[in-house]
């Protein structure tokens, strides 16, 4: 596996650069961390490891306001159940307070940096356009004692927010509005979970965090396309202040459909109650993609798959869950849930057999074994696995029709009873052939359906939850749509199944290939026990391996 970055730091250690390849993943502790992080992750941790190097995980703690030790907690977990570790390497950007602060008051002292009075919306006048210079602000030449005093007043607390900011003097005719005198410190008075009430200045996140490579001695400091024009205002502090300077390197962010991966939207959906958490199931979250039953290996597989690019794209999120499937395919016990129940009575079976039936557990795994299941006179399949006028390509179960049940018999439908005000059909009665057990004919007649079924003895009652795609618009926020119009009303449907007696002790985190319906995982939050609480991780229908097989491009 290679790409631009990989190739970048090869050229780097055979040249001599660098002898030890440092990386970080920096994430400011304001939400939970999403699909589009994991990809970032799996970069740096794997670029380090790939080369023998180390990656750190730092907080970029700037903005107290946003920040909680909830979010700080969810992402080492997250981080950890990815399968990475940072050893002794687990920072903050709080650690370097003293030091950043040092940084900007050598600035001043060089002349490259000045106290402002502009509020925010007064620099935008001031900052102008690309196509057009920006002013100086009235404070830019102010004298170098005068903003190292106010500077210190500001650190005291003697002013309230928004009195003042900590400015750069780069280029206000620059291009580039990141260039343009851009702000490094201000005045926040909000309690840090960290620092506390220590500091009532804090630093900007583009001071901060170049500053907090350098100090780590990050060799390539991986970032998303957006940070591409803060580059330049990158290596001027570090020029500047004469530091180590630590290399930026950007790559395109994951936009995956279906899918918004922004936190502020994710914490949106989190505040207006459209979910029911971060860890919601249908959450690109990593602890929702968690909850609902993916693996690390397999997100993991998506990561490495999609790969590393200088373009934004779209990706198909049929490539997430193929790779979650495929997966699952292998490892996952195959159980008979039965997820729309209707009854159905076998006439000519005796009236209080039960007798144990041989069922595989895993085709793909031959040393998965075998379990054993119940068979009796009463049964429950899928209420669409029969039909009373079937269609012309309709092979499963229908009045005078013989379909084989997995496992167990043939059976033939001889009549059925109705709900005389709905109409529904509410019992199928059928009879079986003895001679049938196993599923073969001894006379060598074939049938062409096969269902699966649960029996009434000792199966069970259990709750399932039908997640699907959250929203129902493959680009939900596409040109500033209101992606929360988007939201997919049948994004959840909770349904109560028959299930086969071995799902009644289902462990919490358990996975399994319910016949024909899906990848389901026993919710690891929810369920009780002897009551799991199953969730659909992804259906059996994998369109991804079909576009693969036709060889057609993903979109990326």
């Amino acid at each position: 596996m290679t790409d631009f970055i990989r190739e970048i730091i090869a050229e780097d250690l055979a040249s001599g650069k660098h002898k030890l390849i440092v990386s970080r993943f920096p994430p400011e502790p304001n939400g939970y961390l999403h699909i589009g992080h994991a990809k970032s992750i799996c970069l740096n941790f794997g670029v380090a490891a790939e080369n023998n190097g180390r990656c750190h995980l730092r907080f970029d703690d700037t903005n107290p306001a946003a920040e909680n030790v909830e979010y700080v907690d969810s992402i080492q977990e997250d981080v950890k159940w990815l399968g990475f570790d940072w050893g002794e390497h687990l920072y903050y950007a709080s650690d370097y307070f003293d030091k950043l602060y040092g940084f900007a008051v050598e600035l001043i002292r060089k002349g490259k940096a000045y106290v402002c009075t502009l509020g925010t919306d007064e620099f935008k006048e001031y900052r102008g356009v690309p196509k057009r210079p920006g002013k100086e602000s009235p404070a830019r030449n102010r004298p170098v004692e005068e903003s190292l005093d106010l500077f210190e007043r500001m650190k005291s607390g003697e002013f309230e927010d928004g009195a003042y900011v900590l400015r750069a003097k780069i280029d206000m005719a620059s291009p580039n509005l990141h260039m343009r005198d851009p702000a490094i410190y201000r005045i926040k008075r909000a309690t840090h979970h960290r620092t506390g009430d220590q500091w009532c200045i804090y630093p900007m996140y583009d001071f901060a965090h170049c500053l907090s490579d350098s100090l780590e001695n990050i060799t390539h400091s991986l970032c998303t396309l957006e940070f591409e024009v803060h580059r330049p205002l990158y290596d001027w502090i570090l020029e500047a202040l004469d530091v180590f300077p630590s290399r930026q390197i950007e790559f395109a962010r994951l936009n995956l459909s279906y899918t918004v991966v922004s936190k502020r939207k994710l914490m949106q959906l989190v505040d207006g109650h459209h979910v029911n958490g971060w860890d919601d199931s249908r959450m690109p979250t990593v602890s929702g993609l968690r909850r609902r039953g993916y693996t690390p290996e397999s997100i993991r597989n998506f990561c490495d798959r999609i790969g590393i690019t200088k373009f934004d794209g779209l990706t198909d999120i049929s490539l997430l869950e193929h790779c979650i499937r495929e997966e699952l395919n292998k490892t996952a016990p195959r159980v008979m849930a039965v997820l729309d129940p209707v009854k159905v009575v076998i006439d000519n079976y005796p009236e209080d057999q039960v007798e144990e039936l041989d069922a595989i557990n895993n085709p793909e795994n031959e040393s998965a074994g075998t379990r054993k299941i119940p068979f009796s006179k009463i049964i429950y399949i899928e209420r669409e696995d029969f039909r009373e006028e079937p269609h012309k390509k309709f092979y499963r179960l229908a009045p005078g029709r013989e379909v084989r049940l997995r496992y167990a018999y043939f059976i033939t439908c001889t009549d059925i009873d109705k709900d005389p005000s709905t109409g529904e059909v509410t019992e199928i009665h059928c009879t079986y052939d003895p001679e049938t057990r196993g599923g073969d004919a001894p006379d060598g007649r074939k049938v062409r359906g096969t269902i699966h079924w649960v029996s009434d003895a000792g199966g069970a009652d259990l709750e399932v939850r039908l997640c699907d795609r959250l929203f129902a618009d493959e680009r939900p926020d596409a040109d500033g749509a209101d992606f929360l119009e988007n939201i997919n009303p049948d994004s959840m449907k909770v349904l109560t199944c028959k299930a086969e007696p071995s799902l009644v002790n289902a462990g919490a985190g358990a996975r399994y290939q319910f016949e024909r319906k899906g990848y389901f995982f026993v919710d690891p939050v929810d369920s009780e026990p002897g009551r799991p609480r199953f969730n659909r991780i992804v259906s059996l229908r994998d369109s991804w391996s079909k576009i693969e097989k036709k060889g057609r491009t993903p979109k990326k």
